[in-house]
């Protein structure tokens, strides 16, 4: 009996972008991509080893990423470029 209350659900739809960055940029464009809005996952590449995969989710934000921003610093000082992968809800 359809009562017209239960609707199929909609998939959110995702794009990936890739973003190429030295180390020294690596922290300030992840931050600024971030910033944003609507990232779902960040990956960062160096070549075509996958050196952190982020999941990203809509409440986290400020301190709850502090050690998400030190993790990237880290890489950031050993690598001299490096592809972010950026996966944002449509």
């Amino acid at each position: 009996m359809g009562n017209g209350s239960t609707t199929p659900e909609e998939k959110e739809q995702y794009r990936q972008q890739e973003f190429k960055v030295t180390g020294e940029q690596l922290l300030s464009e992840i931050k600024r991509l971030v910033g944003e809005g609507n990232i779902r996952r960040i990956v960062i590449r160096q070549g075509d080893k996958t050196l952190v995969e982020i999941p990203l989710t809509l409440g986290v934000i400020g301190i709850a990423l502090a050690p998400v921003w030190a993790a990237i610093g880290a890489i950031a000082a050993l690598v001299a470029e490096c592809t972010i992968v950026v996966e944002k809800v449509e």
